[in-house]
């Protein structure tokens, strides 16, 4: 999909927003009456909404992440982090004396509904934070109404090395961060496996919006720079997000005979793509290298078997950005009391969104976009005390102390651009369909 404009943004946010304070369904309100979270439920105007409301005072948050669409799988897993961050500081005394409220919104993997979200989630709710998006082209609709509306927002999965540039050239003041890193870094990583595999030429398919052709462009770049060979770099595979086959462009990509090929995807249609290129005998005996955008348990088996009952995807290999902070332990054992079994990709990076939102709110003394604006980098990277707990942190802000937040997923030490450096779990998918990490690679 072409990159979302600004203008184009504005435009239909303004127009969306407009049908979604008039719209009466998908809905519920959840009032919290006390620190566990009891509720009761009544209807609200506002489309594909959940709030939790903790009374008319306080921090006001939001969620802006994909449960529906081609991200949904991975989506849904992150969704869960906010409301757990919410009820574990309402129940250690909440920001700047009061509880914390939380609005959450779906995307749908969409940036349309993206910016339409956004708009209700700041002109309506007038949340002060959001944690969000996922998908880079839903972030880029997003922030375009998050700053001149001066609500922080914090992405726990946008990595486009677009947001860096527009970053540096002042595009969000100081309103943007994320606490994934950006794919300059996961395309060097994934280029350093690709030559320590022994791959020299290699072809890319890339999903056509900010994620897939940022990434393309940094790995094409990085791969050279080692020394392999881009067989497809003057005529680059970008499909179409909204595509429902993918023949064509699978033929594309498999042309020139390559050791490799690199698929920078999002799950639900590039299990379409892969599907197809097996089906045509393309990818048999080319080794299939995927990344983030496709890292679930259940993307094997959206991709299918052979005949023999053997999973097509068996023996593909990819990265992830990993999730190796001081708070990991804490946070893995929360969910496991809270919601059972273990926290999907990009949870961590979720949870620590949210828990940046709060301090920096608490640091700032202030329920407000400018507030956390000010104080996130200084609680995200600052010279204070380290704390990987979010009660700790938050009351030692109370004493009026300085903190360091080392989260769940690292440290999230979020620069001048609002980026963060982190590690990157290699993955492979078993011929049971089963995806399990095999390595780990910082990138350097």
């Amino acid at each position: 999909m072409p990159k979302f404009s600004v203008s184009l943004a504005l435009s239909l946010a303004t127009i969306a927003s407009s049908l979604l304070m008039s719209a009466c369904e998908n809905t519920t309100t959840t009032n919290a009456t006390n620190n566990t979270g009891t509720t009761g439920t009544t209807a609200t105007p506002a489309a594909n909404t959940t709030t939790t409301s903790a009374g008319t005072k306080g921090l006001k948050i939001g969620s802006l992440l994909p449960t529906t669409g081609d991200l949904a799988s991975i989506g849904q897993q992150m969704a869960g982090s906010v409301p757990l961050l919410v009820e574990t500081v309402n129940a250690c005394g909440g920001v700047n004396g009061e509880k914390v409220s939380l609005v959450e919104v779906d995307d749908q993997t969409d940036p349309k509904a993206g910016a339409a979200g956004m708009t209700k989630l700041a002109t309506v709710d007038k949340v002060a934070g959001v944690v969000g998006s996922f998908a880079s082209s839903v972030s880029t609709a997003a922030v375009s109404v998050a700053t001149p509306n001066k609500v922080m927002l914090v992405s726990p999965g946008s990595t486009s090395p677009v947001f860096t540039e527009k970053s540096q050239k002042g595009d969000f003041k100081g309103y943007w961060a994320r606490t994934a890193p950006p794919d300059t870094y996961q395309a060097l990583a994934l280029a350093q496996l690709a030559k320590k595999k022994g791959f020299k030429r290699v072809s890319t398919v890339v999903i056509n919006n900010d994620y897939g052709v940022g990434f393309e462009k940094a790995f094409v770049q990085t791969f050279e720079k080692l020394g392999g060979t881009v067989v497809n770099k003057d005529k680059p595979v970008r499909y179409d997000p909204k595509a429902q086959t993918f023949e064509t462009e699978a033929g594309a990509t498999f042309a020139g005979k390559p050791d490799a090929v690199l698929a920078v995807m999002y799950a639900e249609t590039g299990s379409l793509f892969l599907k197809a290129a097996y089906q045509q005998g393309l990818a048999k005996g080319v080794q299939i290298m995927l990344t983030d955008g496709v890292k679930s348990d259940s993307f094997p088996q959206q991709v299918g078997k052979s005949a023999d009952g053997k999973y097509l995807l068996s023996g593909a290999i990819g990265t992830v950005p990993g999730s190796s902070g001081k708070g990991l332990e804490a946070f893995n054992k929360l969910w496991k009391e809270k919601k059972g079994g273990t926290p999907g990709e990009y949870a961590p990076q979720a949870w620590d969104a949210s828990a940046l939102l709060v301090l920096a709110a608490q640091a700032s003394k202030e329920n407000t976009g400018v507030g956390i604006a000010g104080k996130l980098r200084e609680v995200a990277a600052g010279n204070g005390t380290p704390v990987s707990d979010v009660c700790q942190g938050l009351n030692l802000l109370k004493e009026g102390k300085k903190i360091n937040y080392q989260g769940a997923s690292g440290d999230v030490d979020v620069d001048a651009n609002g980026d963060v450096i982190g590690t990157y779990d290699v993955w492979t998918v078993g011929d049971d369909g089963k995806i399990k990490v095999i390595d780990q690679v910082s990138p350097k």
